[in-house]
């Protein structure tokens, strides 16, 4: 069995089309490519799609072949990409990411760690969000990522930086201005955002906060990022709850409440491989505190 085997039959599970895959995704024929799907299937030793007039569809053994068949291929590249790295110049580079905005008092802290141990390092920073950085860890594109703790992601182990409570954000002329914290059946009324899928630590914490006190939480929209966040919060004089160290760069136009009572809160963690024995990431974690301490 070969990885063009694998990736022939990932293509024509996605495309739902020996066609579509042959032509749009593999540029292959058809007919070379339905001979691969057989080689693969006679090697297997069952049959993995069936051929219909509306296209093919996956048998229960090529259903169960599929999530392997993915994770083959991502262990493949990530291989090839760890070999690539150990044939670069002999300097130190270590690839690290930030969810949006945790670089903010992190990073001057992290750069002294790390030039602490390893003078010439190069340090290759990327932001993203939570998902995204947590498979790309995964992947090992990526050392080491400050993220939030992210569910079916494996291989990841994770280390508690701090905890980031949530507030209340909203405009700095709203009513709710001339209190010093917010109840959450305050804000019932208002226009109220939710973080998108695209932020869903963040959306599950927000949405068994209100379950949790006991209200039917009805957004009115969700956003993506806190730049989104802005934009309709002050355009439409919403409300919305974001991690309390979002304040440190929100404009004037707009304020922050912390949470009357027992607030939310999320864990901003540092996430790396298991299999990572990087002396570069050793040195980081083992100053995890230090870092907390920065935050």
């Amino acid at each position: 069995m070969e990885l063009r085997h694998l990736r022939y039959f990932v293509a024509v599970a996605d495309a739902g089309s020996l066609t579509v895959a042959a032509e749009k995704k593999l540029n292959t024929s058809q007919p070379s490519l339905s001979r691969q799907i057989r080689d693969l299937e006679e090697e297997v030793g069952v049959p993995l799609i069936q051929r219909s007039s509306q296209g093919v569809e996956l048998t229960s053994a090529g259903k169960a072949f599929l999530d392997h068949a993915r994770m083959a291929l991502v262990q493949a590249e990530a291989a090839k990409e760890a070999a690539q790295r150990a044939a670069q110049p002999s300097h130190p580079v270590f690839a690290l990411g930030f969810i949006s905005g945790a670089e903010i008092g992190l990073l001057p802290e992290v750069e002294r760690i790390l030039r602490e141990d390893f003078p010439g390092i190069e340090i290759r920073l990327s932001s993203d969000y939570s998902p995204i950085l947590a498979k790309a860890v995964m992947r090992r594109r990526v050392d080491a990522a400050f993220i939030r703790p992210e569910e079916q992601v494996v291989d990841l182990t994770y280390r508690r930086v701090r905890t980031d409570p949530l507030v209340f954000v909203f405009p700095s002329d709203h009513p709710l201005a001339s209190r010093s914290a917010i109840s959450p059946d305050e804000i019932v009324t208002e226009t109220f955002y939710l973080p998108s899928k695209a932020a869903p630590a963040v959306r599950r914490i927000v949405l068994e906060f209100f379950a949790r006190v006991g209200i039917d939480l009805k957004p009115d929209h969700e956003v993506h990022n806190v730049v989104h966040a802005i934009s309709m919060i002050t355009s439409t004089r919403g409300v919305m709850l974001l991690p309390a160290y979002t304040k440190r760069y929100l404009p004037a136009s707009i304020t922050t409440r912390p949470v009357k009572g027992e607030a939310p809160a999320l864990d901003l963690v540092l996430a790396y491989h298991r299999t990572n024995k990087s002396p570069i990431l050793k040195s980081l974690v083992s100053r995890i505190g230090r870092l907390a301490e920065a935050s």
